[in-house]
């Protein structure tokens, strides 16, 4: 069962949970299932998508019960107009805090998830971000006799594909879990060391204009298990809950 965060006769958000599509792609042919479904079969009706999180992104995911709402949340997305907060574990040690201001070309997959063709060419994009916590840990990943890793929360002012994963890779510190724009060994390390397999982003937060009532509605969820035990791991769980995190134990 998927939890839901939020539901009414217009609207409904769950809390997707890592390593589940919110719909079928040809990127990834051999998956079988995906959070439309999932959803739809659970609440016995049909749902829209109206935003996406990547296949390894843990959190809010709203959807809309009926088209003519779909596509009035979908121009709020367009527009830039929701506000949203995500945490992430980078590698390295982040600034105390700023923003990445970098352009962004679009992806070919964008292409299909919009069903018409799109200029490619970059894309303003911007993303503040602020460090919560640092480590250093006493492991040996790359030449360096110790690995830093820090506690980074985002908010996206653009919404592009795979903005902050690229935008942290830009700025030389990749989420850890990223096997696209991160670095294998500290994925690895991360896997093997702190048994944490996932992606370390999630959407934590996401206020957007309710398309019936004109009200704002604010949604947020927890980290899901398995990102709230690498925290404990690693000793940020006191810096996550004064960001007012609220962690799963």
């Amino acid at each position: 069962m998927l939890p839901i965060l939020y539901r009414d006769d217009a609207v409904i958000a769950i809390h997707k949970p890592a390593n589940l599509l919110v719909h079928r792609t040809e990127l990834d042919r051999h998956e079988t299932r995906f959070a439309v479904q999932l959803l739809r079969d659970q609440i016995g009706q049909r749902v829209y998508p109206v935003h996406r999180l990547d296949k390894g992104t843990s959190g809010v995911l709203l959807f809309a019960l009926d088209k003519d709402v779909g596509r009035e949340l979908s121009l709020q997305f367009e527009r830039q107009e929701v506000q949203k907060r995500y945490l992430a574990v980078a590698r390295g040690h982040t600034g105390d805090a700023g923003r990445i201001d970098h352009p962004l070309s679009r992806r070919p997959d964008d292409l299909e998830w919009i069903g018409e063709k799109v200029e490619t060419a970059p894309q303003p994009a911007q993303t503040d971000y602020r460090t919560l916590a640092r480590i250093e840990l006493p492991i040996m990943v790359e030449r360096y006799p110790t690995s830093r890793y820090s506690l980074v929360e985002l908010t996206p002012l653009t919404g592009r594909r795979h903005q902050l994963r690229r935008h942290l890779k830009h700025i030389s510190h990749p989420i850890i879990g990223d096997s696209t724009y991160g670095k294998g060994r500290h994925n690895r390390m991360f896997a093997e060391a702190l048994d944490c397999r996932r992606m370390l982003l999630a959407c934590l937060e996401m206020t957007v204009t309710h398309p019936l009532s004109g009200e704002a509605l604010h949604l947020a969820c927890p980290l899901e298990a398995e990102f709230s035990a690498l925290l404990a791991k690693l000793g940020w769980q006191e810096a996550a809950r004064d960001a007012k995190i609220e962690l799963t134990i």
